[in-house]
């Protein structure tokens, strides 16, 4: 059956209002997972909504916030399996929101609300895309499944147990991915592989209770100066990491990869402009140097501090703790668990046994082959859409729990969406364009409708 593309397009912008009045009720209920927010009443929004669509929904328990499970048959004979996550970040400094987090609001083109990009616009962008399919056809043009989790923002720490012990249920041909985007100059940016991550808690304790610090000063130890030189310890001024054996692993970019980055537009003038960046590390100026070492070389990134009076005015005291959030950007092949190991042995061997290590979340590196034929099929259906294929990036700098379905369920990953340079994501007045969530659902479509018919390429 051959799809009547112009038809699939009126009926995503038929339902438009429709669609992003929905978008809206889901944005309205805050789901904070950091926070434990209305986690369990969006899930059980997130499952009626697909209800509604005619899909057998399941919400299935983890030892977490639960994952939304939904599934429905199509006439084709593939199964794709769509990855996505129905918690948000919290929207916290709410000072600096023009208008309410959770009470959406549109204007100049743009709907804004906490997780309307990341990741409840996704979800939208999937279902726009499925409902025009039944609108016109009646009919999906494969079997597509629904795995919806509620622990993405925290690290995804129960979704790999997850997705192994219901490997069966999950079972797919290929996996279209959380998030996608559009870079700076306006073109779809086709996001390969993702870092791992290894994020930890460090802490240390000097005393049962903070203390002057006349009287202490020059006594007692000082929970945060103890911290701090811990902390000195893991990166030279060099930026290399010490860790003993860290870099062991790091498989370097191929020329393949290297060949990929080059046709990226070069970021250099964009993050300057957009961050206020004077400078780069390592001496690096712009280019491939910049690209290759934004994703394919590993971090360590303190990621906050905590210790004694951080209030207005003086106080005089000495700390008796101190904590620091710390993550460790991975890339193939590294392990989490060997890096734990690595940075306790660091700790252990300059001196700082009394450092504890909290672990707050790992995701391993993991990353689909560039030329998989999945993969092209959805950065090629970009062409009717945006008038060119999608760029890809071999890496992307963040982490996502991918490897659980690379890996575990043996599926590609390719990414397709609505997120542009100027989503806020994670900040302050998150938004979307509404045209680019129009162009989202169209290729989604694309990428539905090509992949049931069994083409490699559209």
């Amino acid at each position: 059956m051959l799809t009547d593309w112009q038809a699939i397009d009126r009926a995503i912008d038929t339902k438009l209002e429709s669609t992003l009045a929905e978008l809206g009720r889901l944005c309205a209920q805050p789901s904070v997972s950091a926070q434990g927010l209305g986690m369990q009443e969006c899930a059980g929004l997130v499952a009626e909504m697909l209800r509604a669509r005619g899909f057998d929904t399941k919400v299935l328990s983890t030892d977490g916030h639960p994952v939304v499970f939904a599934e429905r048959s199509g006439r084709g004979d593939r199964t794709l399996l769509l990855y996505n996550h129905y918690d948000v970040q919290p929207a916290e400094p709410l000072e600096l929101w023009t208008t309410p987090p959770f009470e959406p609001s549109r204007r100049d083109g743009q709907l804004f609300a906490r997780g309307v990009s990341d990741d409840k616009g996704h979800i939208q962008c999937r279902l726009a895309a499925l409902d025009a399919f039944l609108e016109v056809e009646g009919e999906l043009p494969c079997s597509v499944k629904f795995v919806i989790e509620g622990e993405e923002e925290v690290g995804s720490v129960h979704l790999p147990e997850f997705v192994q012990r219901h490997a069966k249920l999950l079972a797919a041909d290929a996996c279209l991915w959380e998030f996608g985007e559009i870079n700076h100059e306006g073109t779809p940016i086709q996001d390969a592989g993702m870092r791992g991550i290894c994020y930890v808690e460090l802490s240390v304790e000097t005393a049962t209770r903070d203390s002057h610090s006349g009287m202490s000063g020059s006594i007692f130890p000082n929970a945060a100066w103890r911290l701090v030189w811990a902390l000195r310890t893991l990166k030279g001024s060099d930026e290399m990491i010490r860790l003993p054996g860290f870099y062991d692993r790091v498989v370097p970019p191929t020329a393949r990869d290297l060949g990929l980055l080059e046709q990226l537009p070069d970021p250099s003038d964009h993050f300057r402009e957009f961050y206020g960046i004077k400078r780069y590390l390592k001496g690096i100026e712009s280019g491939l140097d910049l690209m290759r070492e934004q994703v394919f070389v590993p971090t360590c990134t303190i990621c906050g501090l905590t210790a004694g009076y951080q209030g207005p005015g003086s106080k005089t005291v000495l700390p008796a703790r101190a904590s620091a959030k710390v993550d460790f950007r991975l890339v193939p092949d590294q392990r989490p668990s060997e890096v734990l190991e690595q940075l306790r042995a660091h700790l252990d061997g300059e001196g700082f046994p009394d450092v504890e290590i909290r672990e707050l979340g790992s995701e391993p590196p993991a990353r689909t082959d560039p030329d998989d034929p999945f993969l092209q099929l959805v950065v090629n259906s970009a062409v009717e859409v945006y008038g060119v294929p999608q760029l890809i990036s071999p890496m992307v700098g963040g982490s996502g729990p991918n490897h659980a379905f690379i890996h575990g369920l043996g599926v590609p990953v390719a990414t397709a969406g609505i997120g542009y340079p100027g989503s806020n994501t994670h900040a302050p007045n998150e938004n979307i364009v509404i045209e680019n969530f129009v162009r989202g659902a169209r290729h989604t479509a694309r990428v539905l409708g090509y992949f049931g018919a069994g083409a490699a390429l559209p």
